[in-house]
C-alpha cells in the first residue's frame, strides 16, 4: 500500500510530469517555427546569446534556487516556521538577481564584441537582462512550494509563460525578422524577458495566498536558518554553476570560431552551430520532461531524509531513479538512434540535422542519467563534487575543441560531445553511490 506522502510524491509527479510534456510539445513547436524565421544561422547567433545569457542567469538564480529548495525543506523537517524562510530568501534571490542584472547591462557590448566576436548580440543581451531579477525571485518562490509539495503554482505560472513567450515572440518575429537574424533574436529574447516578469507575478500571487507562508500570531523563529547553511548552499552552487556556465559561453564561442577555421568560412560555421545547438540538441532533450518532473522532486525528498538521517529512506528513492532513469535513458537512446533522423527531417528539413541527432543519441543516455545523478547529489549537500567534475569535464572539452576541430570540423565536437557526458556521468554516479553506502 501507498501511504498518503506516496500518493502525494506520486501525484505531483504525474502532474510536473504531464505538464513539462505539454511544455516541450509547445517548445519544440516554437523551435521548429523560429527556425524557420531565422534559419541556422540565425539560430547560431541565438544560441551564443543564450550562453552568455546562462553565465548571468546562473550569478542571478543557480545558488538561491537549490538553497530555497533545501532550506524550506529543513525549515519543515526542523517544525520552524516557513514566513520568515521565504521573506529571507526572496531577499536574497533579488539581490542576485539585481546585481546579475547590472552586470549583463554593462557587459553586454564588450562580451558580444571580444568573446563571441559578433556585436549583433548585443541587443539580445541588454533585452534579456531585465528578466534577471525575476527568474531569482521566481525561482526562490518555486523552491519553497516544492520543500511543501506544492507543484500546482509552478506548472500555472510555466504554462502561461511559455504561452505567452511564444506569441509575443512569433508576433514580434512577424514584423521584424526580415531586418536580419538580430533583431530576429531579439524579438524571440523581448518575448523571454516578458513572459518571466509575469511567470514571477503569478508565482508570488500564489505565495500570498498560501497559508503556510504567512506570519503566524505569537512568536516567529528569527533564525530558521543561518547565514552559514544559506551561503553554505549559494556560494559554492553559485561558483559552480558561474564557472560551469562561464565555461561552456567560452566552448560556445570557440566551437564557431574553430569551425570557421576548418570551413574557411564564418557564415558557414555558424549555420552548424546553429544546426546542432538550436536544432538537434532541443530535439534530443524533448523526452527528458519525463525524468525532469521527478528529479526536481527528488532534490527535497533526499534532503528530507538526510536531515532526519534516514539512510534506509535515501538508499530507497536513490534506487527507485537509478532503475527509472537506467531504463528510461536506454530506451531514448536507441529511439533517437533509430527514429532520430526521420523526425529531425520531418521538423527541420534538414538531413545534416537528422544525422547530428543519430550520432548523439550515443550520448543521449548519458545526458538523461547525469542529469538525475546530479539532481541527488546536490539533495546530498554534495554540491563541491559536481563542482569539481564540470571543472575537469570542461577543460577538456575546451582543449579539445582547440586541438580538434579546426583539423576535422564537425565530426570532431560530436565525438568530443559523446565522450565528455560518458564521463560526467561516469564520475557523479561513482560520487553517489560512495555517498548513499557512507
Amino acid at each position: 500500500m501507498v501511504n498518503a506522502r506516496g500518493r502525494l510524491y506520486l501525484k505531483n509527479a504525474a502532474l510536473l510530469t504531464a505538464v513539462g510534456f505539454v511544455l516541450r510539445v509547445l517548445g519544440m513547436v516554437f523551435r521548429v517555427q523560429m527556425a524557420g524565421y531565422l534559419g541556422s544561422e540565425g539560430m547560431g547567433l541565438y544560441q551564443l546569446i543564450l550562453a552568455v545569457y546562462a553565465v548571468f542567469t546562473s550569478l542571478a538564480s543557480a545558488g538561491i534556487n537549490v538553497a530555497s529548495t533545501r532550506l524550506a525543506a529543513q525549515s519543515l523537517a526542523r517544525g520552524r516556521g516557513m514566513a520568515a524562510t521565504l521573506r529571507g530568501l526572496c531577499t536574497a534571490a533579488l539581490s542576485l538577481g539585481s546585481a546579475a542584472m547590472l552586470a549583463q547591462m554593462l557587459l553586454a557590448g564588450p562580451v558580444s564584441r571580444r568573446l563571441l566576436h559578433d556585436a549583433r548580440a548585443e541587443m539580445g543581451l541588454r533585452i534579456l537582462a531585465p528578466s534577471l531579477p525575476f527568474i531569482a525571485v521566481a525561482g526562490a518562490l518555486r523552491g519553497c512550494f516544492l520543500a511543501r509539495r506544492r507543484v500546482e503554482p509552478g506548472v500555472i505560472a510555466q504554462l502561461l509563460e511559455q504561452t505567452v513567450r511564444m506569441v509575443l515572440a512569433l508576433w514580434a518575429l512577424r514584423a521584424v525578422a526580415r531586418w536580419g537574424a538580430a533583431w530576429g533574436c531579439a524579438a524571440v529574447l523581448l518575448g523571454n524577458t516578458v513572459s518571466e516578469a509575469l511567470s514571477c507575478g503569478i508565482v508570488a500571487a500564489f505565495a500570498w495566498r498560501e497559508p503556510a507562508f504567512r506570519r503566524k500570531n505569537g512568536p516567529e523563529p528569527l533564525h530558521p536558518y543561518t547565514d552559514a547553511e544559506l551561503f553554505g548552499i549559494v556560494l559554492p552552487v553559485t561558483g559552480s554553476r558561474l564557472l560551469a556556465s562561464g565555461l561552456q559561453a567560452a566552448e560556445s564561442s570557440l566551437i564557431p570560431w574553430c569551425l570557421a577555421r576548418y570551413l574557411g568560412d564564418r557564415a558557414a560555421a555558424m549555420a552548424q552551430y546553429g544546426d546542432l545547438k538550436g536544432m538537434a540538441m532541443p530535439l534530443l532533450f524533448f523526452p527528458f520532461s519525463v525524468l525532469a518532473a521527478l528529479s526536481g522532486l527528488l532534490m527535497p525528498e533526499i534532503t528530507r531524509a538526510r536531515t532526519k538521517n534516514d539512510t534506509a529512506a535515501v538508499r530507497r528513492l536513490v534506487g527507485r531513479m537509478l532503475r527509472l532513469a537506467g531504463a528510461f535513458s536506454l530506451a531514448a537512446g536507441a529511439g533517437f538512434f533509430l527514429f532520430g533522423a526521420p523526425v529531425a527531417r520531418r521538423l527541420y528539413g534538414s538531413a545534416q540535422v537528422g544525422a547530428y541527432v543519430r550520432v548523439l543519441a550515443l550520448a543521449a543516455p548519458f545526458m538523461y542519467l547525469e542529469s538525475m545523478v546530479d539532481g541527488v547529489l546536490k539533495g546530498l549537500g554534495e554540491q563541491l563534487a559536481t563542482f569539481r567534475y564540470s571543472l575537469l569535464d570542461s577543460a577538456l572539452r575546451i582543449a579539445a575543441i582547440v586541438l580538434l576541430l579546426p583539423r576535422y570540423g564537425m565530426p570532431a565536437f560530436l565525438g568530443i560531445m559523446v565522450g565528455s557526458n560518458a564521463l560526467t556521468c561516469a564520475l557523479n554516479t561513482r560520487r553517489m553511490v560512495q555517498m548513499i553506502r557512507q
